[in-house]
């Protein structure tokens, strides 16, 4: 079931609704990363915009250039480790347009879905973001203390997280928020092993940034697909 429908998302990215989501998950989490160095910048101004005087009366006025500089270097290798799970976290704000592209194409005979309110959607993206991110800057420090191992902790805490959401995401649609849970859990094993899948691509720059869609394509499917044996 899990490599059918991953190839079933595959065969659909071509959608002109899947490439929207994907631009404006990208554009909005580049302005996001450029608005946060901008903050970083006016504190590191504000904090350094008095020079810094030696006990002989000397002035030092290069801090400010030094972390300014120093900034830049810490956000872009930053950058690097959030660019995806943030990405991943503002893209699932509109994945509920690339399940509903799925459906019309693949089961337009489904009873429309009930629609994922803004707020709650909103509110859904923000909890994600902030999950992501802690599961992230943990096994970040734990890539560390098991370098052999880190490939397959990334793989695996993502792969959950990633399972947890859009499964959650294809079957609140249809079964509501509680119903989509009960479900998630009684194929627990289902879903952590497909997010698996789709994690392990987030290794692989540029093909990363399209995970997000994919995954909410495939769990789709994953959904139906499982609703059909029940």
């Amino acid at each position: 079931m899990i490599f059918e429908a991953f190839f079933k998302a595959i065969g659909q990215l071509g959608d002109p609704r899947f490439r929207s989501v994907l631009f404006r998950g990208i554009g909005l989490t580049i302005a996001l990363l450029i608005g946060a160095y901008a903050g970083l910048l006016w504190l590191i101004e504000g904090l350094t915009n008095d020079p810094i005087v030696l006990a002989g009366g000397a002035e030092i006025t290069w801090v400010g250039d030094l972390l300014g500089w120093g900034s830049l270097f810490l956000m872009l290798f930053v950058s690097v480790f959030l660019m995806i799970p943030v990405a991943s976290a503002i893209t699932s704000l509109f994945l509920d347009e690339v399940a509903r592209a799925v459906e019309d194409k693949h089961y337009p005979h489904v009873p429309a879905p009930q629609p994922v309110g803004f707020w709650d959607g909103l509110r859904d993206t923000v909890n994600f973001l902030g999950v992501l991110l802690a599961a992230n800057v943990l096994a970040f420090f734990l890539y560390f203390f098991f370098p052999p191992a880190a490939p397959f902790i990334f793989i695996a805490v993502n792969g959950l997280l990633l399972g947890r959401e859009y499964f959650t995401l294809a079957a609140m649609r249809h079964l509501g928020r509680a119903g989509a849970r009960d479900l998630r859990r009684e194929h627990g094993g289902l879903v952590w092993v497909a997010g698996c899948l789709m994690a392990a691509p987030l290794m692989i720059p540029i093909l990363n940034l399209i995970i997000p869609i994919l995954g909410a394509a495939t769990f789709t499917h994953i959904y139906h697909g499982l609703s059909r044996r029940g």
